[in-house]
């Protein structure tokens, strides 16, 4: 049976100080996550999606409510939470393996030698398939294999909770196909839990254990979430038929487009 109450989002709320009144962004937000879950957060933009992401990393801090880890609250960045940005945040100057060294050496200078670091470096590279590229630097390589990159830097350092900020957002369709595959079977070899944020229904569908679909800001909390009792290993040509991912999908776009109506650009500050 899943420990839902692995990763606890315990009435969280947050308020942003502005020229005038604060600007209350997130009220009243709750959601328990088992460990090796796969949580996908849509919603329009400006509804408060990053933000959430940004309390669980510890970016931010709740006005209200907080975060709790394994029965520990946290309120502060650490290594048991890594982030995975859209825009892949590799150092320019550092090599491949440099890049994913550095994360690594935070986490485990003191607990691995020289040697068990450079092979877990060279590990987590071939988890996403960049050994070849170790010696490159990140203006030598695409933008898929940046954040495969990213991604191997993330998961080098063993988090808890792997926070991933629409992490394909900026690729075309064909790498982002192959960057989703490449996501499902490493999460289902580590049992990785995962918060991902996307605007893509069709990528929350194909990935997702649990969909969190948030209400419109301000004051934007969490409207409805849809469970997906798709089986593992899932194949988005074999389920691009099936009417059940095609259930799902409609569940969605009617909570997005019926239910919520687009925001004012008012609301973009919620991220």
């Amino acid at each position: 049976m899943l420990n839902k109450n692995y990763l606890e989002i315990s009435q969280v709320g947050i308020e942003f100080a502005t020229s005038g009144e604060p600007f209350r962004a997130l009220q009243n937000v709750n959601l328990a996550i088992a460990k090796g879950e796969f949580i996908s957060l849509i919603g329009h933009s400006g509804c408060g999606k990053s933000t959430v992401l940004n309390i669980v990393a510890g970016l931010y801090n709740a006005t209200e409510g907080g975060i709790i880890l394994e029965g520990r609250e946290v309120d502060e960045p650490g290594p048991d939470r890594a982030v995975v940005f859209q825009n892949h945040a590799l150092m320019p100057w550092l090599t491949v393996y440099q890049n994913v060294e550095l994360a690594v050496k935070c986490v485990f200078k003191k607990t691995k030698t020289k040697a068990e670091i450079r092979d877990w470096i060279e590990h987590n590279l071939s988890l996403v398939h960049m050994e070849h590229a170790v010696h490159k630097l990140p203006s030598e390589l695409s933008g898929g294999m940046k954040q495969r990159v990213g991604i191997a830097r993330c998961l080098a350092m063993q988090p808890k909770v792997l926070l991933m900020d629409e992490p394909f957002g900026a690729l075309d369709a064909l790498t982002r196909a192959h960057l989703q595959d490449s996501l499902m079977d490493i999460q289902q070899r580590l049992d990785n839990t995962v918060i991902m944020i996307t605007h893509d229904v069709d990528e929350a569908v194909l990935l997702s254990d649990r969909i969190v679909m948030m209400t419109n800001g301000p004051a934007a909390s969490i409207g409805e979430v849809l469970s997906i009792d798709l089986p593992r290993p899932r194949n988005r040509v074999v389920l691009a038929d099936d009417p059940a991912f095609n259930h799902y999908r409609q569940q969605v776009l009617r909570f997005l487009y019926e239910k919520q109506k687009n925001p004012a650009d008012k609301n973009a500050v919620a991220g």
